[in-house]
């Protein structure tokens, strides 16, 4: 199993590394190779069967029809559509044919924290992996990556203090410094299938999309952050309402951040770096 999981990250990796040249004209990306492996170990490990398979080729097929250069607006809109519809349904494992393996169940890391849960989605991973190959801005220097550094952090962190220190005074989390045998474990898995996945999907796709529709409309940049936001913290209505205006909150910090850059390594970061804050200093999940 570990394999399947490794060879995925290899590949979320290699998004940020250079095509391969064959010749003057030919160039191929380095990630399909291990995607590819990491597909077929997981198919081998059963945690992919074959509607899964089908359903990552369909996606990444999709994907590249929508930003292949020689596509016209209309490809690009009804490709770009269905690339979201499908990416949506896996990454919320509306698709059959995954068996994603459980990390972890009813895990309690304080003593008055709700119990915590969770999986290793190959589904949500992947889809991350292809939306952020093929629709994502990313940074193309050290320079930039430096730049999307230096808003992100400062961000994360002023977001930390501000909504979890909201958080904790509504009674929603407490205060608990901790470090517990799964924080590497649960760090890695937020990284690579949760927080890459969720931006790449909601600020990559959906917000840069927006952006654009709406570039010749006044106001239309921050109407593309808040729709970015709201709909970030409505995909989180499983966890109440608290928890939806949080995440919204927290939305429209992580649309901003790539609204600033036009990179999406600064969500990312941002994103991953308010998390980690979260698991390690306060109650995770949420406190009872």
């Amino acid at each position: 199993m570990a394999i399947t999981y490794f060879l995925l990250g290899l590949a979320i990796c290699c998004v940020w590394l250079p095509p391969v040249q064959f010749g003057k004209r030919f160039s191929m990306p380095l990630w399909p190779l291990p995607f590819a492996l990491a597909a077929g170990a997981g198919a081998l490990a059963g945690i992919l069967a074959l509607p899964a398979l089908a359903a990552l080729g369909l996606l990444a097929l999709l994907a590249w029809l929508a930003t292949r250069p020689a596509a016209g607006r209309a490809q690009r809109i009804v490709f770009t559509t269905l690339s979201g519809v499908l990416a949506l349904a896996l990454a919320m494992h509306l698709v059959p044919g995954f068996r994603n393996p459980l990390l972890v169940s009813g895990a309690h890391f304080s003593p008055d924290s709700a119990p915590f849960t969770q999986y290793a989605n190959f589904d949500k991973g992947a889809v991350g992996l292809v939306l952020l190959a093929l629709f994502c801005r990313r940074c193309q220097s050290w320079r930039e990556l430096g730049a999307a550094l230096r808003l992100a952090l400062p961000l994360a962190m002023t977001m930390a203090l501000l909504m979890l220190g909201a958080a904790t005074a509504l009674g929603y989390l407490r205060g608990d410094l901790k470090l517990p045998a799964y924080t590497a474990t649960f760090l890695a898995v937020n990284l690579f299938l949760t927080c890459v996945a969720e931006e790449a999907f909601f600020r990559g796709l959906l917000q840069e999309r927006l952006a654009g529709a709406l570039a010749g409309v006044r106001g239309g940049a921050v109407l593309a952050v808040l729709a970015s936001g709201l709909l970030f913290g409505a995909a989180h209505a499983g966890g109440g309402p608290i928890l939806v205006a949080l995440a919204s909150v927290a939305g429209f910090g992580y649309a901003y951040a790539y609204a600033a850059t036009k990179r999406i390594e600064a969500p990312i970061v941002a994103h991953f770096v308010f998390n980690a804050i979260h698991f390690i200093g306060f109650t995770y999940p949420y406190a009872v």
